[in-house]
């Protein structure tokens, strides 16, 4: 009794059943299933641990443990697990993210124990796009070029603290920042409207399996918004993205940022969940 009512550490020999679980919603758990595919489950290379309810051979729930929490279709008895393991072992994490179900009540067990978020999102559409845009693409939007690093970063930055509403140069001064930006670069997801040294628009491909993508980091200067640049943009966004990753280009947005909602459904996206991010 007490084996099924607790959660485990997983590794690599539960790889397949993991896979198995993140699949059967590429949509939902694109960010966790692109970590496991590119590096596997061991902690060091993971960036964290991956814990999994159930034995072997009968796993039911996951959750990632990193940089983010993230709860892998966790039941009720399953969050319980996950959050008894995250209360014996502290806060690691800078936020808690996933499926609004499952976040709340993971919420629910913890906060007791972490204290006050910083902020809780209570409400983040999910969307998806499985078809070229109904409006044209911004013809100007291409992949940014590795030279432009250094143009395309105060962009990343005004975005990730208009977002987050912290700073990502805080604490160590942007190092661990800077090296995604560069990283998504040098690998081709990240794209960008840049009219006379100015980013007009941006947005990368943050996670990436065989079913399922997932656009981050949205962004129009703010002396444009409103011109129609957000919904032609993530039109561009997207058509390329079916042509180069996956069948369903996927993100999620606050529930009260109307017009960015407003551009996505303009570029062809349909809600299809929603997420909770608790942020501390």
């Amino acid at each position: 009794m007490l084996r099924t009512m607790a959660s485990r550490v997983l590794d690599d020999n539960d790889r397949d059943e993991v896979l198995a679980i993140l699949d059967a919603d590429p949509v939902s758990n694109v960010f966790v299933a692109s970590r496991v595919r590119a590096v596997g489950l061991n902690p060091t290379r993971l960036g964290g641990q991956m814990w999994g309810f159930g034995p072997r051979g009968g796993l039911t729930s996951l959750c990632y443990s990193g940089a983010n929490l993230v709860p892998v279709s966790a039941g009720p008895e399953a969050v319980h697990a996950f959050a008894d393991r995250a209360r014996r072992q502290g806060r690691r994490c800078s936020s808690i993210v996933g499926p609004a179900g499952a976040v709340e009540l993971l919420w629910e067990r913890l906060e007791p124990h972490w204290g006050a978020a910083r902020a809780i999102r209570w409400s983040q559409p999910l969307m998806e796009a499985t078809r070229p845009s109904p409006i044209p693409a911004d013809p100007l939007v291409r992949r940014v070029r590795p030279e432009e690093f250094e143009l395309l970063l105060p962009a990343c930055v005004a975005m990730f603290t208009e977002e987050v509403g912290v700073s990502p140069e805080a604490g160590d001064g942007g190092a661990l920042y800077r090296s995604r930006v560069a990283e998504l670069i040098r690998i081709g997801r990240s794209y960008a409207r840049i009219d006379d040294r100015r980013v007009v628009f941006k947005a990368e491909i943050g996670a990436v399996t065989p079913y399922a993508c997932q656009v981050q980091g949205v962004w129009v200067h703010p002396e444009l918004r409103g011109h129609g640049y957000a919904a032609a943009g993530m039109a561009a966004v997207v058509e390329q993205a079916l042509d180069c990753y996956a069948p369903v280009v996927s993100l999620y947005v606050n529930d009260y940022n109307a017009p960015a909602r407003a551009a996505y459904r303009k570029a062809g996206f349909r809600e299809v969940g929603t997420f909770m991010s608790v942020l501390f």
